[in-house]
C-alpha cells in the first residue's frame, strides 16, 4: 500500500564532492542546505549579504561583486542609530557608517572570489513580490522596516523574472562556465503577502525557473541539468511528499528539522557524491563525539575515548586541511 507521493529524483553528473566549493545565495531555506554542507565540513560560504527573497536583488549582488561596482556611504542609511543598507539583509548592518560600507565592499570581494572558484553554485528563490522604495525608485531586498508608506509593493511578472535569472546566469557563466548553477523554489510559506498572493508568486518563480532550465536542453527530467543549469524540487517535495501540518515549525510557514531532513536526504541522493558517504559518516562521528558530556571525565574509559576522538580529527584534517573542529 503506497501512503505517500514521491517525486521522481535521479542523481546527477558532476555531483558536489569535498574538492569543490559550494556557493549558496537566496531565501532562508537555502541556509538550510547551507547547514547540512557546513555540518559535513564541506567547503561553502552562504548569503554574503545575508537571507535574499527575490530575484532582483540576487542579481544585483552577483553584478555588482563581478563588476567591481562597490558602495559608498551614500547608499546607506541610518535608522534608530544604526546604519543599514537596501540592498543587505539586516543582519549586515552596523553602528558606524563607514564600517558598514566597509563591510558591504569586503563582502562584495568575497561573493566575487565564490563565484569566480565555486564548483557548484545553489541559488534558492523565495518569493516574486518586490518592494520599490518610492524617493529612489529602485527595487529593494529589504525594507528594514521602514514605514510602509515609503514604498510600493509590485509582484515581478514572469517575464521580468525570467530576464533577472537570464542575467545571473550568464554574469556567472561569463566569470566561471564550470560551475553549476542548482535553482530550487523554497518551501517556506509566505503568508504575509496572502494565501492567494503566495500562491501566484510561487507560480510565477516557477514558471520563470522552468523556462530558464528548459531552454538550455530539448528535454528535462525532474531533478535534472542542463548545460550547467538544474532545478532541484525542494518546493514540490514539501507540497507532495510532506503535506501534513506535522512538517511544518511552530509558525506553521517553515519546514521543521524533520521536513529539512527529509530534504536533505532527497538532495544528498541527486546532488551529493556518493563516494564522499563515507566520510560524511567519520565527520558525524567527530561531530558526536565532540558534543558528548561523560559522566567521569577523569576515567581511563573516557581518556581512551578522547584519544580515539582526536586521532579521527587529525587523520581527517591530514585529508582535508580545511576541515576545522571545536
Amino acid at each position: 500500500m503506497e501512503l505517500q507521493t514521491k517525486v521522481p529524483l535521479q542523481p546527477i553528473d558532476h555531483p558536489i564532492d569535498y574538492q569543490g566549493k559550494v556557493l549558496l545565495l537566496g531565501s532562508c531555506f537555502v541556509e538550510n542546505i547551507g547547514g547540512k554542507l557546513e555540518y559535513f565540513q564541506f567547503p561553502q560560504y552562504q548569503n554574503p549579504f545575508g537571507v535574499l527573497f527575490q530575484p532582483l536583488a540576487l542579481e544585483n549582488l552577483v553584478k555588482r561583486s563581478l563588476e567591481g561596482t562597490f558602495y559608498h556611504p551614500e547608499e546607506v542609511f541610518c535608522q534608530e542609530g544604526i546604519w543599514r543598507c537596501f540592498d543587505a539583509h539586516s543582519e549586515v548592518r552596523s553602528d558606524d557608517q563607514k564600517t558598514l560600507v566597509e563591510l558591504l565592499n569586503q563582502r562584495l570581494r568575497r561573493t566575487r572570489q565564490w563565484v569566480e572558484s565555486a564548483s557548484h553554485i545553489i541559488i534558492t528563490l523565495g518569493t516574486a513580490w518586490v518592494y520599490e522604495h518610492n524617493a529612489s525608485q529602485k527595487i529593494v531586498a529589504n525594507c528594514h522596516k521602514v514605514p510602509q508608506r515609503e514604498f510600493t509593493k509590485k509582484l515581478l511578472s514572469v517575464d521580468a523574472i525570467q530576464s533577472s535569472l537570464e542575467n545571473l546566469v550568464s554574469l556567472i557563466g561569463k566569470t566561471n562556465p564550470n560551475a553549476k548553477l542548482i535553482f530550487t523554489i523554497s518551501p517556506v510559506r509566505h503568508l504575509k503577502d496572502g494565501f492567494v498572493e503566495n500562491q501566484q508568486s510561487k507560480s510565477h518563480l516557477i514558471a520563470a525557473l522552468h523556462q530558464i532550465v528548459s531552454s538550455r536542453a530539448p528535454a528535462c527530467r525532474t531533478g535534472g541539468q542542463s548545460r550547467g543549469v538544474s532545478y532541484f524540487p525542494a518546493y514540490e517535495i514539501m507540497m507532495d511528499e510532506l503535506r501534513d501540518y506535522r512538517f511544518y515549525a511552530e509558525d506553521l510557514l517553515h519546514p521543521n528539522a524533520l521536513a529539512v531532513d527529509y530534504i536533505w536526504e532527497k538532495f544528498k541522493a541527486v546532488w551529493i557524491s556518493s563516494e564522499e558517504y563515507p566520510v560524511m559518516d567519520e565527520v558525524e562521528s567527530v561531530r558526536k563525539g565532540l558534543r558528548h558530556r561523560p559522566f567521569n571525565p577523569g576515567s581511563e574509559a573516557h581518556q581512551k575515548f578522547k584519544k580515539s576522538l582526536r586521532t579521527k580529527i587529525t587523520y581527517l584534517q591530514e585529508r582535508y586541511p580545511f576541515m576545522k573542529f571545536e
